[in-house]
């Protein structure tokens, strides 16, 4: 846009503040949500060239809507999630979350990096270039997120330095290192630097104390990861800003809400980090968030200037999160009792983009590059590959109900002829990681309590944050055949039992995301959850728990490509 247009707009929006020139369109008859005076105002809302000219009294348009009875509010923002999760395309996942009254992702690539490198994250930058939803990228300072992990591909400070300077990115992504931050080391310094000049995003779980000083002087100003008051509160106190984190297989927001005060809620926004298709559709986004602390007791008006105005605030998004003179018109429309949290519509630079839980608009199709549909490259696994010896079975990974943190725990393994195998009626299964990227043969191999598997097993290329495949089963024939089944459909998810195909999602887009619309994968996802059930399985989500039994930055115990490992 040219500065004669910018300039002739601007103008014209001044006229129409001041009413000296009829309005591209007025909303009217609904109560405004300002997120300035906490307070419900009954006014128009005037929107010149998609952004906001005034909210008063605006009796000149070219168009007017009536919304009696409802409430106009800012659109909300994830202020940290992960698109791949969602194992969504770009546009489909813009389908899934606008009706739910998103205006703003912050979207970490990572997962798409570490399978596909700057390549990847440059294809789903390219799909979202046209779809009604503000996506502002970060850009991944962990890939790999530890040595520990063995990605597809490595970025370093070069081309983060590269995807910083691209006007969609609003910072720099999770930094997951954290013992090379406390150890001041030059790589993840050179990273940080960088991105001086930006938001830097944390990744901190279990930091107390000085270590979280530390972290928090070393640069990284958010985090998403509390799991307990102590520690949200040194978070805090420390000055980063609080992401409250409700996703699919960590939900963690009714357990820090008590903190959520008056002198603390202006430093405190909400993230979904990681929320599958069928939650999505069955669910909501950032909607479902904000009615879960609203029936939790949390003021609706405060807890929707959390989702809006602190988040846009953190991530220097200086056009977004209120309605106020000079911002988008990126809004959401409400039913009037706030306590319900309903969202009726969803408007994008001033034009209705959704009603009644669908878009009203055509997105535009943004087929994925044929590169990404062939990432799986695994070498032969044998079964001597899933033996565990009993002297290296002694600890295992145990599983902590709704949470991705885990226990490390001491165990006597069940042994066959010296080696350690799954023992179902100690809720002991055989847990994997396949190397599926270069062909190395690398298997890590180890034990986990808590899943509940009784027979049969289940695997996925979903494996964060390298996605390697990660594999668990009752029995080493069928964790090697879901293995198979995983990498013979290019990347997916695969429950098998007796050697039976039970059920498949195929996600052929790295591994990590289907090209199919929202129902499609939330039927799928919903299939092999619920076959993963029928062998037993007891977590309220078997794959999304299985997918973050690799990631080596999450405490306390996991199994990657290399073998156990635990974080103590």
């Amino acid at each position: 846009m040219g500065i004669d247009t910018r300039f002739n707009r601007w103008r014209h929006r001044i006229q129409v503040a001041q009413g000296s020139e009829p309005a591209d369109l007025v909303l009217s008859g609904a109560r405004v949500l300002n997120v300035f005076t906490q307070q419900l105002v009954e006014a128009d809302v005037a929107i010149a060239g998609g952004m906001i000219a005034g909210v008063g009294a605006y009796p000149r348009s070219k168009e007017r809507v009536a919304l009696p009875g409802a409430v106009i509010a800012p659109s909300f923002i994830d202020a940290h999630m992960h698109i791949e999760s969602t194992m969504l395309w770009v546009p489909e996942f813009a389908r899934a979350v606008v009706p739910h009254g998103t205006g703003a992702v912050i979207a970490d690539p990572h997962e798409i990096a570490n399978v596909a490198g700057l390549a990847g994250i440059d294809a789903m930058r390219s799909a979202a270039a046209r779809v009604p939803l503000t996506i502002r990228w970060t850009a991944p300072s962990c890939v790999p997120a530890s040595p520990m992990e063995s990605p597809g591909f490595t970025l370093v400070a070069e081309d983060i330095a590269s995807m910083l300077a691209w006007p969609e990115c609003a910072g720099l992504g999770e930094m997951m290192n954290v013992p090379a931050v406390l150890a001041g080391g030059r790589e993840v310094f050179d990273k940080l630097d960088a991105a001086r000049h930006l938001p830097r995003d944390g990744h901190s779980p279990g930091l107390l104390g000085d270590s979280v000083r530390a972290y928090a002087g070393a640069g990284p100003g958010s985090d998403h990861e509390s799991t307990t008051l102590d520690e949200a509160r040194g978070k805090l106190e420390a000055g980063m800003m609080l992401m409250l984190r409700q996703g699919s297989s960590e939900r963690n927001v009714l357990d820090l809400l008590p903190l959520v005060d008056d002198a603390t809620w202006r430093r405190c926004c909400f993230a979904s980090d990681d929320r599958d298709a069928h939650d999505l559709l069955h669910n909501g986004h950032v909607d479902d968030i904000l009615r879960v602390v609203i029936a939790a007791g949390l003021d609706p008006i405060r807890a929707i200037t959390m989702a809006t105005w602190n988040a846009a605030q953190y991530w220097r998004m200086w056009q977004a999160g209120a309605i106020a003179p000079g911002y988008d018109a990126n809004l959401v429309v409400l039913d009037g009792d706030l306590s319900s949290l309903a969202v009726r519509e969803t408007w994008f630079q001033g034009q209705r983009v959704a009603q009644s839980g669908a878009m009203t608009v055509p997105i535009e199709s943004a087929s994925p590059p044929p590169q990404l549909s062939t990432s799986v490259r695994v070498a032969p696994v044998h079964l001597s590959d899933l033996r565990l010896p009993a002297n290296e079975a002694q600890r295992a990974v145990g599983l902590v109900p709704d949470q991705i943190v885990t226990d490390i725990i001491k165990i006597e393994p069940t042994t066959v002829d010296g080696w350690a195998v799954a023992d179902p009626d100690r809720d002991l299964i055989k847990l994997a990681c396949v190397e599926r990227h270069h062909q190395t043969g690398r298997v890590g191999v180890g034990l986990v309590q808590g899943l509940g598997l009784k027979r049969g097993a289940i695997a996925g290329s979903i494996g964060h944050d390298a996605h390697n495949i990660m594999a668990a089963g009752a029995s080493d024939l069928d964790l090697l055949a879901a293995i198979a089944t995983v990498a013979d459909m290019q990347g997916g998810l695969a429950v098998i039992a007796d050697g039976e195909v039970l059920a498949t999602l195929a996600l052929p887009v790295g591994g990590l995301m289907s090209d199919l619309p929202l129902a499609d994968v939330a039927q799928g996802y919903a299939e092999v959850e619920q076959a993963a059930r029928s062998l037993g399985a007891s977590v309220a989500s078997p794959f999304g728990q299985l997918a973050f039994l690799g990631l080596s930055v999450i405490p306390a115990a996991r199994v990657t490509d290399r073998g156990f490992l635990g974080i103590e």
